[in-house]
């Protein structure tokens, strides 16, 4: 008997589909959840799935798997159509990336084509006034950010669109693996900031979707 259940009336009820967490899950767990998915022919996005635990996994398991190691995120069942819907990505640098690429992998398992602009912290602010046309034509935005967090007010306060605030682990010494980061998200001055949880990449594009499909 499986030690698991999976949701698969999740988008039905609530507009975002089953997704797995794999970090503290067994390669014997994980593949024991891809073989149900596949036996029911249900396409399902895994998260947190770290290479050396991906590497684990028997290579015919393996093999179903669209797995991108930046990001350690998997997809059981193949790609489908994207569109541009409206949502865009905005990473502060390039160590924000993993995150950065989760919440880009997942929104194109919801069929949302979501493009990064990255590279355009505060530190060097002449950055991202020179992408600030493009970024406006977003509908909603993702902002990826560490160490102070200083791109989700600055950001904010430039656009119409909501912003949707990823604080993430990059930083050290007060930085404290986010904190400052997502305090800064819930602190911020400029309105239409909405937070999630640190590095929760995966997060912020479940709200993403929900926001899109709301309009």
């Amino acid at each position: 008997m499986n030690d698991f259940q999976l949701d698969w009336q999740r988008s039905r009820r609530t507009g975002v589909p089953e997704a797995v967490l794999c970090e503290h899950k067994s390669p014997t767990q994980v593949a024991a959840i891809i073989v149900a998915a596949s036996e029911k022919g249900e396409r399902l996005l895994f998260t947190r799935l770290d290479e050396s635990h991906f590497l684990a996994l028997d290579f015919a398991i393996r093999s179903a798997l669209d797995y991108d190691p930046l990001s350690r995120t998997a997809v059981l069942g193949g790609s489908m159509p994207v569109a541009s819907t409206g949502v865009g990505i905005v990473a502060a640098g390039t160590s924000d990336m993993s995150v950065a690429r989760e919440a880009a992998r997942a929104l194109c398992f919801n069929g949302h084509d979501a493009p990064i602009v990255a590279d355009v912290g505060v530190a060097g602010l002449w950055r991202l006034t020179e992408r600030l046309d493009e970024i406006r034509m977003f509908r909603v935005v993702i902002a990826v950010a560490g160490m102070e967090g200083a791109l989700f007010s600055v950001l904010a306060g430039l656009i119409a669109a909501p912003l949707i605030a990823v604080p993430t682990s990059v930083g050290y010494g007060v930085a404290a693996g986010g904190y400052v980061a997502l305090n800064a998200a819930l602190a911020s001055c400029s309105p239409g900031v909405v937070g999630v949880n640190i590095d929760n990449g995966f997060g912020a594009a479940a709200a993403a979707v929900k926001m899109l499909s709301m309009r």
